[in-house]
C-alpha cells in the first residue's frame, strides 16, 4: 500500500509568448515534474490548469467520489473532464494548447505561466494582472478567513 503522496512544487510566475500555432514554452524548472505526462484543462477564475498526470489522477479520484445525484457535482465533473486534454512536452520544452482551450482561457499572445503548488496555471497576461491586483488588495482579509496555522 502506498503510504506517501507525490508532492509537487510549482512556484513562481513567468511571462511567455503563445506562438501562433498554439505552442507554449513551459518554464524549464517545471518540466522535470511533467516528464510522466500532463493534463491541460479549463481551470477556475479564467485560467487553464496544467497538472502532472499523477496529480490529475488524484484530482479525478476525488471528483469521481462526488455524488452523481447532485447537479453541481455533475456540472463540475463535466466541465473538468470535457475540457481536459493530454499534452506532451516537445524537445524544445513546449506544449500545444488546443484551440478550444485557447478560447476557453481567452489566451492572446502574452501569457503568464504561474506555479500553484500542485499545478501550473496559464493565464492571459492582461487577465492575470487584473486578477492579481484584485487579490493583492484583499490578501490580508483572505488570509484571515482561511485561519492558517502560524507554524
Amino acid at each position: 500500500m502506498k503510504w506517501y503522496t507525490t508532492l509537487y512544487m510549482f512556484i513562481g510566475r513567468y511571462q511567455h509568448h503563445l506562438e501562433e500555432k498554439g505552442r507554449l514554452s513551459i518554464p524549464k524548472k517545471f518540466r522535470s515534474q511533467l516528464v510522466d505526462g500532463a493534463i491541460l484543462s479549463k481551470g477556475l477564475d479564467g485560467c487553464l490548469f496544467l497538472y502532472p498526470k499523477v496529480a490529475w489522477e488524484a484530482l479525478i479520484n476525488k471528483v469521481s467520489a462526488l455524488p452523481l445525484t447532485q447537479a453541481d457535482a455533475r456540472s463540475f465533473t463535466r466541465s473538468l473532464s470535457h475540457t481536459a486534454e493530454e499534452v506532451t512536452i516537445d524537445g524544445l520544452g513546449r506544449i500545444l494548447v488546443p484551440e478550444f482551450l485557447r478560447i476557453e482561457g481567452e489566451l492572446k499572445t502574452d501569457v503568464v505561466v504561474a506555479g500553484s503548488i500542485n499545478r501550473i496555471e496559464i493565464w492571459d497576461a492582461k487577465k492575470y494582472a487584473q486578477y492579481a491586483s484584485q487579490i493583492n488588495s484583499r490578501l490580508e482579509e483572505i488570509a484571515e478567513k482561511l485561519n492558517l496555522p502560524d507554524n
